[in-house]
């Protein structure tokens, strides 16, 4: 096993003697800082208290573990003697993980983008003690640069405005709060979408971004962002647009062939900064990872290439390799940096690679991955930057049978070689959010592929969530665990992407049990998050303390918003339980964000998937007998081996609709029903009669 450098791990440049309140928390990024000569408070009471009392501004500064530029200021900045006892003089310093408090982040990095039009982390805020935002930028240099202030600059300015025009301050961050909060206001008397003009609008414009030499949407730095491309796969079957389907074909060709795939040990990096995904930042995230085999898997499913189906287990092996606790939660990401250089895990020299392999083996690895003696990746990490990096991406496919053996064999000596150096940080906190996404993958992984490693891997995440996060007697899911230990927090997004993924989970195998579960995850996700007046979903529960504001999240971004996530799951599982509740929220959802889809489609691309879903009856496979036996599973591969977005499979066991119920089979074998609305078709055992069912055209309503 390689060497790894501990979640819990603190800044190594960190000066020694320091001590502050985040040794108390158990966020990995927290206990980043928890040794800084700043006086950092986690996010609450104490901090708030403090800055009243005392009359000074607060610095809230917002990252996470695995975030480069994070640990860039950290060490520029956060761990300067000088610097933090000016801090502690004339601040209150509050550090936030964002992956723990989205709801806080997201405030705070909307007004960012709505005050300088851009955001990122790390986010550092200025705030009056009364939580209102009056100054927001991301990262800054120790050094005045390309006429950007220093850090130390920036921080004197805001207390010369806080000493001498306290006024002005104050009727500034009324006014920005005000403009801040009208940005979270939407229109709930919208007309459901027509359909088929915001559908075809957002896929032309989305067309108009495709770069069909690299792949991918936009220009340099390129982000998967996997909710745009599976809409354009749903695009594609609903109008017929081959290109749409070719463009995400030739996309998810491009991307992994580049270095933001892991060639040797799977995975996808954060985002590619070029155009051609050749050099990422190298951090890993869970939620990346899980929408792209989503994505993969689709692929697989509209190209019949298995090519898709080898990204798919690399990515879910790696996942149960080396991002899973021992009781089955999924940790959250792999940082960028190891031994505090960027891609210093992933990356080689010529000269290594020489060493390392046979002559046959190296000739072939050089060709393949495109290596020479300069490199491809510059390093510019100070004092001692690394000479002549190369990271992996596919050159040179042409090999012979002899070539592919030696590609092979080289493979496994640079695993090898690979796992003795020291890996990148793990953040190995499990949030029930991008846990949902990833046991979604592997279940639907087992439909498609059949795996029943993929199956074994789902069902112990989902127990894990039980024992860990969920609690049982008040219906409540938790979002982080660490340690031992979870956290208080309810938020939308856990609730979503749970019941998204124990929906796919169930539509695997049918265990009623998890139907159940998927059941009482939205019933409490209705109860706490719901606005039934109004429509759509809270980012958090009323009960929340400390938000200046309550937000519906809008935004489906490099994860997608809980409401975009509810109203699609909303509406699959109103189709499998008969429960028009969840449909009318579902489609309340969508009707209240009508004027976003039509207007800026780009940033609602899962919304679309929910509308596209809900313009059509789905087609339901029902499949009648015993859920564990071996003719039901083939008939569940049947109905999983086809690209139809519009479709729910289910049991006649646990609580499906009244209509399943009445189904009965045979003592010989399972049974499929095609239904679509209130008719069925003769029952069958046959697969290949589900599969054409579901290749089939039906019209939209």
């Amino acid at each position: 096993m390689p060497t790894r450098i501990l979640a819990v791990n603190t800044a190594p440049n960190s000066p020694p003697g320091h001590s502050n309140r985040l040794t108390r928390e158990k966020s990995p990024y927290l206990r980043q800082h928890a040794h800084n000569p700043v006086d950092w408070y986690p996010w609450g009471d104490e901090a708030f208290a403090k800055a009243r009392a005392e009359d000074k501004p607060i610095l809230l500064s917002i990252g996470y573990s695995t975030c480069h530029w994070c640990h860039v200021m950290e060490r520029e900045s956060f761990t300067d003697e000088k610097l933090g006892a000016y801090l502690n003089e004339h601040f209150v310093s509050i550090k936030v993980d964002r992956e723990e408090r989205p709801d806080v982040d997201k405030i705070y990095m909307t007004f960012a983008q709505m005050t300088i039009g851009s955001g990122g982390w790390p986010l550092n805020v200025f705030l009056t003690p009364d939580l209102k935002p009056f100054y927001a930028g991301t990262y800054f240099p120790p050094e005045p640069n390309h006429g950007r202030p220093s850090f130390r600059q920036l921080l004197e300015r805001i207390i010369e405005l806080w000493k001498t025009k306290r006024a002005d301050v104050a009727e500034s961050a009324g006014a920005l709060t005000e403009r801040l909060k009208a940005t979270a206001e939407h229109e709930s008397e919208n007309a459901f979408p027509a359909g088929e003009r915001e559908l075809n609008g957002a896929g032309q414009a989305f067309l108009h971004e495709y770069d069909p030499v690299n792949g991918g949407f936009g220009h340099a730095p390129k982000f998967p962002r996997p909710s745009q491309p599976l809409f354009l796969l749903r695009y594609g079957r609903r109008f017929g647009e081959k290109e749409s389907v070719k463009a995400v074909l030739h996309t998810c060709s491009r991307m992994a062939a580049g270095g933001m795939y892991d060639q040797l040990g799977g995975g996808f990096c954060r985002y590619s900064v070029d155009e051609r995904w050749l050099v990422p930042h190298f951090e890993k995230m869970l939620y990346d990872n899980a929408q792209l085999v989503q994505l993969y898997l689709d692929a697989h499913l509209v190209s019949g290439d298995a090519k898709y189906a080898v990204i798919v287990r690399d990515i879910l092996r790696y996942v149960k390799r080396d991002m899973t606790h021992r009781e089955g939660g999924f940790f959250s990401a792999e940082d960028a940096d190891s031994e505090g250089k960027e891609g210093k895990f992933y990356c080689w020299t010529r000269e290594e690679l020489k060493k390392l392999l046979a002559p046959d083996e190296f000739t072939v690895v050089s060709r393949y991955f495109g290596i020479t003696a300069v490199g491809n990746f510059v390093d510019h990490s100070d004092p001692h930057p690394l000479p002549g990096q190369n990271i992996l991406s596919v050159v040179d496919t042409k090999l012979n049978e002899a070539a592919v053996i030696s590609l092979a064999s080289a493979r496994q000596k640079l695993l090898v070689a690979r796992a003795k150096r020291v890996r990148p940080h793990l953040d190995d906190k499990i949030l029930s959010s991008w846990n949902g996404m990833m046991l979604g993958a592997f279940a639907r992984a087992y439909a498609i592929l059949g795996d029943e490693e993929f199956k074994e891997t789902a069902e112990r995440n989902l127990a894990f969530i039980r024992t860990h996060l969920w609690d049982s007697k008040q219906k409540a899911l938790h979002l982080r665990w660490r340690d031992g230990g979870r956290d208080s927090l309810q938020l939308l997004d856990a609730y979503a992407n749970q019941l998204a993924g124990v929906l796919d989970l169930y539509e695997a195998i049918l265990d009623p049990a998890h139907l159940q579960f998927a059941v009482e995850l939205a019933e409490a996700m209705m109860r706490r998050f719901h606005d039934s007046a109004e429509g759509g979903f809270w980012q958090t529960s009323a009960d929340t303390p400390h938000l200046l504001l309550r937000v519906k999240e809008d935004y489906d971004g490099a994860e997608p918003s809980g409401n975009s996530v509810a109203a699609l799951a909303l509406l699959k599982l109103a189709a499998i339980c008969d429960r028009k509740e969840w449909r009318e929220a579902g489609e309340k959802t969508i009707r209240l964000f009508a004027q976003r889809l039509h207007q800026v489609p780009h940033a609602v691309p899962h919304l679309l998937m929910a509308l596209d879903f809900a313009l059509q009856e789905p087609k339901r496979v029902v499949i009648v007998g015993d859920w564990k036996g071996a003719s039901t599973r083939a008939l569940l591969t049947a109905a999983h081996s086809t690209f139809e977005p519009h479709k729910v499979v289910l049991g006649n066991h646990g609580p499906v609709e009244a209509f399943a119920r009445t189904l009965k089979g045979s003592d010989e074998s399972s049974l499929a029903f095609c239904c679509t609305g209130t008719e069925c078709r003769p029952p069958t055992r046959d697969g290949k009669v589900v599969s054409n069912f579901l290749k089939e055209t039906i019209a939209a309503k």
